[in-house]
């Protein structure tokens, strides 16, 4: 479906990303890993049009999208849960939630407000404070939720869950496996190596801007050892 090739990005004259290739198939999960500063970040921003690559292509079911700007990736079918989850303060969860609210590409709606509130029990408790009210894991579920709002055919999670308590966490893990059971594509950024390989089809690994691994996530549990040089763990 996402067919990423050779991509160059820059920060001013820092060289960021040597040469990224990557395939998001249709219906499958793919867990992007690394260590902290590797690029993976910048490879999902490159993806969504916020930075620009300065070679190498996008490509959209054999459409190019190279540099596509953000609004054009996210009416492409692509929610994306940035790092820092990014909920409006001064919006309730209902608001949150239903401003994103659209249909799929071909229409569909699977994903309605009510759906959401039944996935995340909390925020139907809450569905009326403000962001700024909601602890850090609510806050997360909003995102979360605003992102499915938007029926995606490919949702993107970048540490979805950094920081929050570990009964959030197992919530969070719970959603996601839920949403991949619904054939919805996703690619994950999580720091529980474990988490991702369990709940992914494919995984890659970033090294200094470069993929030195692509491999089936389940070979890639069975080798500690790799891990442990790949990651540090």
């Amino acid at each position: 479906m996402f067919d990423i090739q050779d991509l160059h990005t820059y920060y001013g004259d820092s060289h960021i990303l040597h040469g990224v290739s990557l395939a998001i198939p249709r219906g499958k999960a793919v867990g992007l890993l690394g260590r902290n500063g590797m690029g993976k970040t910048t490879l999902i921003r490159t993806l969504m049009g916020y930075v620009r690559p300065r070679s190498g292509t996008v490509h959209c079911d054999g459409k190019s999208v190279t540099a596509a700007p953000p609004e054009k990736m996210a009416r492409l079918g692509i929610g994306y849960v940035p790092e820092g989850r990014g909920v409006f303060p001064n919006l309730t969860v209902k608001e949150n939630l239903l401003m994103s609210a659209r249909a799929g590409l071909n229409g569909e709606r699977n994903w309605t407000y009510e759906r959401v509130l039944d996935t995340f029990p909390r925020l139907k408790e809450r569905w009326n404070n403000g962001g700024n009210q909601l602890s850090g894991g609510e806050q997360q579920m909003v995102s979360i939720g605003r992102a499915l709002m938007t029926n995606p055919r490919l949702m993107i999670l970048d540490e979805a869950t950094e920081g929050l308590a570990p009964l959030v966490v197992a919530e969070i893990w719970r959603v996601i496996a839920e949403i991949r059971s619904t054939g919805i594509s996703t690619l994950i950024v999580d720091r529980d190596y474990r988490k991702v390989l369990a709940n992914t089809d494919h995984a890659v690994v970033m090294e200094k801007g470069r993929l030195v691994v692509s491999q089936d996530s389940a070979q890639l549990h069975a080798d500690p050892e790799r891990l442990a040089q790949l990651l540090g763990v």
